[in-house]
This record gives C-alpha cells, structure tokens and sequence, in this order.
C-alpha cells in the first residue's frame, strides 16, 4: 500500500467578527499576516527573475505589453502566474495563515488559480474600478483574493486600493471601457452604474493582506508618489469544489497544503 500524504491542520487566524465584516462588507484586513523578512526575500527574489539579460528570460518572465517585449518594461509590467512557474511565488501563494483565513470565509479548503506580482513604480497608472468575477467567472461563486502588501505603507499617494463597501451583493454589473486614461490603465474595462463617491481607501503596511471577495468593487490610482513603489503579490483563489470557467490558462488548481 502507498503512504497517504498527511495534510496538516488548518489555522482558525480570523475572529468571528472578522468573518461576519467580510460576509457584510465583502473584504476584510489581516494586519500583519506576512513577515517583513520573507517580504524583502520574495521582493530580492522577483527581482533577480526580471534581471537576467533578456535572451536568457523564460516566456513566462518576459515584460510582455500589448504582445510587445520591451527592455523599459522589466520593473512595470505586473508578473502574471509566477506560481505556474516559481517554487518561491508558490510557498508565498500557500502561506498557513492564508489557507486558514481562506477556509474560515469559503467554509472549505480552498486552491489557487492565478497570481499577480505589481510593481506599480512612481508615475504609474491604477486600474480602473472592477468585479474580478468579470474577468475569472467560477462555478459556484467562490473566489476569493488575498492581496499582500509588499512595501512599508501603501496608501492613497503610492496607489493603495479603494473599495466600495457591499458592493458584493450586487451582482456582476456591465463594464465597458476606462474613462480617465490620465488615472487608469487603458487595457482594462470598468464597472458601470456605480457611484464611485462612495469608495474608500484601504491603507495598508507591510505584511498585512486584504481579503475581499469576487463581485468587491475595488480599483487602485495613479501612484503619485516622487520615490515610492507600491510592489504587491495578490492571488485569486476558489473552493476546492469550485471551477474556473472559459479561462484554460486558469483550469489548474494549486492546493495550499
């Protein structure tokens, strides 16, 4: 007979209170969750990944921009999927605390299906307000985002998020094309009916994760700071019984154990 593999026991990190203000307002902080020195190591690590010279670049590394590969773009354009490809980008995607936290708001294990390393330097646009489930749709709705920061503070001045609270429970809304090119991105899309007064920013320091779930409404600004990145590692995650759909890039699922 084959040994079973020992699956080791969930963490509860999350009060009760905290998992009541998530299912109410559709996201809620962890202070903390992540340690200031694995940050500066993954941070050194992505960094040494976009620095090697760019014939020696795996496909998946390459700063691809509109299906161009420009040398400018290594610390710009976001990293999609490093835990495809990264032993190091996988461990972060797995951390204890965040298999606990993820099981306690989905009520079961949960598995990971994309990952995204932002750089965000000064200058840099914000993505225009947005449902993640407009762009990953799953069966049955589950997901759920865990969104690391990655520097000492993130906050309105280098790009923080802001979300619209309970927006969650309204269902996907119509998006169509981003109307403040000077603010946002142009190659994404933004959520229409909405009123945008009502979002609110989400301060953030080093090591603290936002958990916020599918149908949030959220976007982020132009980082206006002069000297200040806003580098970020954010992972999407479903339940285990959960499935992505019309997206083959994101069918496989990483399990957190």
């Amino acid at each position: 007979m084959g040994s079973q593999a020992v699956i080791p026991e969930r963490l509860e990190p999350l009060a009760k209170e905290q998992i009541e203000f998530f299912h109410e307002h559709g996201y809620v902080l962890f202070k903390k969750g992540c340690s200031s020195d694995l940050i500066d190591a993954f941070n050194g690590h992505i960094r040494d990944i976009r620095s090697v010279a760019a014939e020696e670049m795996p496909e998946w590394v390459k700063p691809r921009k509109a299906g161009e590969v420009l040398d400018k773009d290594r610390f710009s354009v976001r990293l999609f999927n490093p835990h495809q490809h990264d032993g190091f980008s996988r461990q972060v995607m797995k951390l204890p605390v965040i298999r606990g936290a993820l099981a306690q708001l989905m009520g079961d294990e949960a598995v990971c299906v994309q990952s995204m390393y932002f750089y965000k330097e000064p200058g840099s646009p914000g993505q225009a307000a947005h449902q993640d489930y407009y762009y990953i749709k799953d069966d049955p709705k589950t997901m759920v985002a865990a969104w690391i920061a990655m520097e000492e503070l993130v906050d309105e001045e280098n790009g923080c998020l802001w979300v619209i609270p309970g927006t969650h429970r309204l269902g996907l809304l119509p998006h169509g094309a981003v109307k403040d090119l000077e603010e946002h991105e142009a190659y994404t899309h933004e959520t229409e009916g909405i009123d945008l007064k009502a979002q609110i920013p989400v301060v953030m320091e080093k090591g603290d994760i936002l958990f916020f779930h599918e149908l949030l409404i959220h976007s982020s600004n132009k980082n206006r700071s002069k000297d200040r990145w806003r580098r970020s590692y954010v992972c999407h995650y479903i339940r285990q019984d959960s499935m992505v759909l019309h997206r083959e890039d994101l069918r496989v699922k990483y399990p957190l154990y």
